[in-house]
């Protein structure tokens, strides 16, 4: 097995085990190990196909929590955002989309570590809901990220966990298979995702489970806080290698 290979089996065994503990964060993860290896019109792809897998295992568990009223200004937006995102995939540069990666994994991870002391957000209504959810669209088109943008929405909203897990995941998931739609259509599932994507699969699978078993043995969420820690550390990581190359 290449090194390629085995890089694309680690990322996608982190990012579906941080999946089926949060429920969100395939690309997030996944993308620290896929961008040494991978151009991001292959990486791009792949963390949308895995993050579907994910999003369907797991939305059973809080398929009761789900508001579609609350859920709908989301989607519409993440819906017009997807085409631009993909349309941005052909122009992003390799280099310059791994600093964007590396940056967002530490802005958003120090943003939910320090949650705690967030504003709750009243204003805007449904209107920034929906312009919410078109940039989480747009990113969801470009590289799979729809999550990020709706969790710290939600989080600043003030909703409880179930609200805003059934808001973020089933927007993701809706996205997430409309972005794949896109690329789709755009050329970019090659046989090189294809092929990769029968790689990832099964650590996909078997890092959901794992992630799924311990969420239900760590309820206190105290492990959650390992894990954005662990992933702020990579975002920095991600961060120094790139200024070490440029």
């Amino acid at each position: 097995m290449e090194y390629t290979e085995i890089m694309v089996l680690l990322g996608a065994l982190a990012g579906g085990y941080v999946n089926g503990l949060t429920g969100f964060g395939t690309g997030l993860t996944a993308l620290n190990f896929w961008l040494q290896v991978l151009p991001p019109v292959v990486a791009g792809p792949l963390v949308v196909t895995c993050s579907i897998v994910a999003q369907a295992i797991t939305l059973p568990t809080i398929w009761h929590a789900i508001d579609w009223r609350r859920t709908l200004p989301f989607v519409v937006g993440g819906i017009a955002g997807v085409p631009l995102g993909t349309w941005l995939l052909a122009w992003v540069s390799p280099q310059g989309f791994r600093l964007f990666a590396g940056c967002l994994l530490v802005g958003y991870c120090a943003f939910m570590l320090a949650r705690r002391a967030a504003p709750k957000v009243e204003w805007g209504g449904r209107m920034a809901d929906g312009a919410i959810g078109l940039g989480g669209g747009v990113l969801g088109g470009l590289a799979g990220l729809s999550g990020p943008l709706p969790t710290i929405w939600a989080s600043l909203r003030g909703w409880g966990k179930d609200a805003s897990r059934g808001v973020f995941q089933s927007f993701n998931l809706t996205i997430l298979v409309l972005a794949l739609a896109s690329q789709a259509y755009s050329g970019f599932i090659t046989f090189e995702v294809g092929r990769l994507t029968l790689v990832a699969l099964p650590a996909t699978l078997a890092g959901v489970w794992a992630g799924r078993w311990t969420y239900g043995r760590l309820g206190d969420g105290r492990f959650a806080q390992v894990v954005l820690g662990v992933l702020l550390v990579s975002g920095i990581a991600i961060i120094v290698n790139w200024a070490v190359r440029a």
